[in-house]
């Protein structure tokens, strides 16, 4: 299972979902769902969330047995 820290890196940034939706080509139900754990990302998608936040991916996504 893949963990994350989006809506962490949200509060920091003061970024509400949709804006982040916005920044990185995708839904505001997916970013919700990302962070409830519904859903694991593309690579291309974690690439793109770290991105916004410049940071490694490793900051914001973990991967738990």
């Amino acid at each position: 299972m893949i963990k994350n820290r989006i809506k962490e890196f949200r509060a920091r940034y003061d970024m509400k979902q949709e804006e982040l939706a916005k920044r990185v080509g995708v839904r505001r139900e997916t970013i919700g769902n990302l962070e409830k754990g519904r859903y694991n990302p593309s690579l291309v998608l974690a690439w793109n969330i770290a991105k916004v936040f410049d940071v490694p991916i490793e900051e914001i996504f973990t991967v738990e047995e």
